[in-house]
Formats: structure tokens, sequence, C-alpha cells
């Protein structure tokens, strides 16, 4: 299996390639220095590095990635910086989204392909009724007035919802949404919830980049895994917990 991997250079989409290798997986990146994925990962033959800024890749350009891909993932995100959250591009993760997936719609293979999403515990599943007090929907709120990158988390993932829906034969996808992105040096016990069990604004949780690299990989490579949480939203936090799936 081949699978594509863009916002790999971040903090969890370096650990996200990383475990793929580790599955002596192929796989494929597009990043701009690829320095910062680490001497090992470069140093591994099934690594292919494409150098280039995906937001200023053509089409065709895009299209030509993907080919021979099974799979791709996004851990794409906005810096953390004033021109990072209000500077262009604003739909850095919806669009990248939408150009991925239709070109794996587009590539001829014999089952269909998988797109796996990192998004945030702070986006419902409006496919489901998540329980929100209206405390957190007025902060919800304001944070779409306020914070471009929550709105292209939240368009990202409608993207995928409606546009894609979950009967596409070419296409099958999962949203990952963890709660409270922390470091960690090792993958540790995690759970997975189909929606939210605590606030992510008032009681949230925390889940380490390692889990998540962990359970995307997970998702990709292991076909039972993904039979569970295929056209789903998996919330997931570090330990154990009522009503999940642990790690």
């Amino acid at each position: 299996m081949t699978s594509l991997i863009v916002g790999a250079t971040g903090a969890t989409g370096r650990l996200l390639v990383r475990e793929l290798l580790d599955r002596d997986q192929q796989v494929r990146v597009v990043v701009r220095s690829p320095s910062k994925l680490g001497e090992e990962s470069l140093r591994d033959p099934n690594l292919s590095v494409v150098q280039a800024s995906v937001t200023e890749m053509s089409d065709q350009d895009l299209a030509d990635v993907v080919t021979g891909c099974d799979a791709a993932a996004s851990c794409l995100g906005h810096n953390l910086t004033f021109k990072g959250l209000y500077g262009p591009p604003r739909r850095l993760v919806t669009d990248t989204t939408r150009r991925i997936c239709e070109a794996l719609r587009d590539g001829e293979r014999d089952r269909p392909a998988k797109f796996v999403l990192m998004n945030t515990a702070g986006n419902s599943n409006r496919d489901l009724t998540e329980e929100i007090s209206l405390a957190q929907k007025g902060v919800m709120l304001l944070l779409r007035l306020l914070l471009p990158p929550h709105v292209d988390n939240e368009q990202a993932a409608d993207y995928l919802r409606l546009e894609v829906g979950q009967a596409d034969p070419r296409l099958g996808w999962a949203v990952v949404r963890p709660d409270g992105l922390v470091d960690a040096e090792a993958v540790s016990e995690f759970s997975l919830h189909p929606s939210p069990i605590r606030s992510a604004i008032f009681d949230a949780g925390t889940t380490s980049r390692a889990n998540v690299a962990r359970f995307m990989a997970d998702l990709i490579t292991d076909a039972e895994v993904w039979s569970g949480w295929q056209g789903q939203m998996p919330v997931i936090y570090n330990g154990t917990g009522t009503g999940g799936d642990g790690g």
C-alpha cells in the first residue's frame, strides 16, 4: 500500500510518517522542507519525497502525485501566528482535502481509496446529535467569527460528510478528532468515541500526537479498524474511557 501524507513535517505528521514506515508501508509526502522529516525517515527506502508546496501545485501536478496511492492523510493545520491564523490561505485544510479527494476519486484502482483527516474535538459531527451546552455553542460561534482556522476545519469535515458522503464507491473517509493535543515520547493507551464525552471548551481532555499518529496509521493499514470508523468522526482521548475502543 502507498499512502500520501500532507502536513508531513508538522508535529503529528512526522509521527504518522514514521508509524507507516515502521509498518513497512510505502509513503509519499509533499513537503517544502524535507530536512524537517528527520534523518531516519529520509534514509528509509520506502519514503518518496515531493518537494513542493501543496497549495501551489496545479490540479494536474496533484493528480500525478496521487497516482498509485491507495490512501491519503492530512495533518495540515494553520501556524499559531497572526499571519498563520488570519492570513492566506484561509481554506488551507478544506481546499487541500477537496483537491486530494477529487484526485483519489478520479484515479483507477481495484478498491475504494481511503482519506483520513486530522481535525479537532471542537468540531461537531453534524451527522449525529452531539450534546453541546448553550455556553459552548456561544463560544463556538465566537470562534467561527474570530478564528478562520476553526471554520476551515469545520468546512473540511463538512466536505467529506456532504460532498463525498457515505456511499461513494471510489472513496471512503474518516475524520480524527483529538482533544487538547500534547507531546509524548511514546504511544500510550487511548480511547475512541463516536462523539465527545467531555466539553472541548470547558472540560477539555488531552490527546498525545503519538496516539493520534498511531490511530491514523491503524485506519490506513488495518481493515478491521477502518471498517469500524469509516464515514465517522471518532474522538480520541489519552487513557481509557467509557464506551470507546482503546488502542
